[in-house]
């Protein structure tokens, strides 16, 4: 049964954050008295391998729904492949000044600049141990906001450290653009010695644990060609696990004249749909099948998740998405994948 089309008015007559976090305390609520099944989608299983890591199947979700790790079981109740959380920083940090998050209804998107907004690594980790969810858990690891740029590489080492041995894979953020100067990191040597310092301490910390834990790159849709092929390098040079394409964009381009065209922030949702895709497609003609894309980035529909493995990704994953569309957009894409 899909009561989300019954309760969405209610829940966008909110604002935005305090909607959010009504949804996944109400989400918690029904999960701890067993109704889950009232907003599961009711779909069979299409499993995949990706990165030796066996996924349910193919559709995830996003980190930035449960930054800390709160809703975990809940969230996995809904019949994804694989759940996502974070962004986490070494130590929490309140985020940036409200308001943040900002709807735009008639494009199906969002804005946001809430800035790593998080209770640190060790609350998150804590959630972790206490969900009873078995399946693929990915932690999207960043760095603190006082942390100067020069020092980045040591707030990403922290987070791999202590994240390693309870997460299934770990994602780099380093394209978000509320953090200030975060998406240096994308580019020339700075990329350089962070994936090096990673994979080093990613190969350390195997022979430690005895446990292999993918190392994933998440990237930003506003790309150039170059800077496709220059990514693409750096994966293959440093052999990482996975790339997830992508972030949210800056580019508002694609929203001109909407009231809250000029918020900064990062825009996700339908408009960053085809950019999104177009920087999938650019990776996948690099990296030629040797490293595994994650698509993100507007998915509302089957259709568009069609798109992004067309694109040559491997496995998808939505956010605003479910929003605009509730959890009937899981069985939506899985019906047609």
């Amino acid at each position: 049964m899909n009561l989300y089309p019954l309760l969405r008015p209610a829940l966008f007559s909110l604002d935005p954050e305090i909607s959010h976090y009504l949804t996944l305390k109400l989400l918690k609520l029904s999960h701890q008295m067993g109704l889950s099944a009232l907003s599961k989608a009711s779909s069979d299983n299409k499993p995949v391998t990706v990165m030796g890591l066996d996924f349910k199947n193919p559709v995830g979700l996003a980190a930035g729904m449960d930054k800390n790790g709160d809703y975990i079981d809940a969230l996995a109740a809904l019949g994804f492949g694989f759940i996502e959380i974070g962004t986490v920083t070494p130590r929490s940090q309140p985020g940036n000044p409200k308001p943040r998050l900002f709807r735009l209804l008639e494009h199906e998107a969002i804005i946001n600049r809430m800035g790593f907004n998080n209770m640190g690594v060790e609350h998150l980790l804590q959630q972790v141990e206490l969900a009873n969810y078995k399946g693929v858990l990915g932690i999207n690891i960043g760095k603190n906001f006082d942390t100067p740029i020069k020092n980045a590489t040591a707030d990403y080492l922290t987070g791999l450290r202590k994240s390693y041995a309870l997460a299934s894979y770990i994602t780099l953020n380093i394209s978000s653009p509320n953090t200030k100067n975060l998406r240096q990191l994308q580019q020339g040597d700075e990329i350089k010695r962070l994936l090096s310092a990673l994979k080093e301490e990613q190969l350390k910390l195997q022979q430690k644990f005895n446990k292999y834990t993918p190392l994933v790159v998440k990237i930003a849709p506003d790309l150039n060609d170059d800077e496709i092929t220059h990514i693409a390098k750096l994966l293959l040079e440093f052999n990482l696990d996975g790339v997830i394409a992508t972030n949210t964009t800056i580019s508002r381009e694609t929203i001109q004249g909407h009231i809250h065209a000029n918020e900064i922030g990062g825009l996700s949702g339908a408009p960053v749909k085809q950019q999104s895709t177009y920087v999938v497609a650019g990776l996948a003609a690099e990296l030629n099948r040797k490293i595994p894309i994650i698509a993100a980035g507007g998915i509302s529909s089957g259709r568009d998740a069609q798109d992004k493995l067309a694109a040559g990704a491997r496995l998808v994953q939505i956010y605003s998405g479910l929003i605009y569309r509730g959890p009937q957009l899981i069985e939506d894409i899985l019906k047609i994948l």
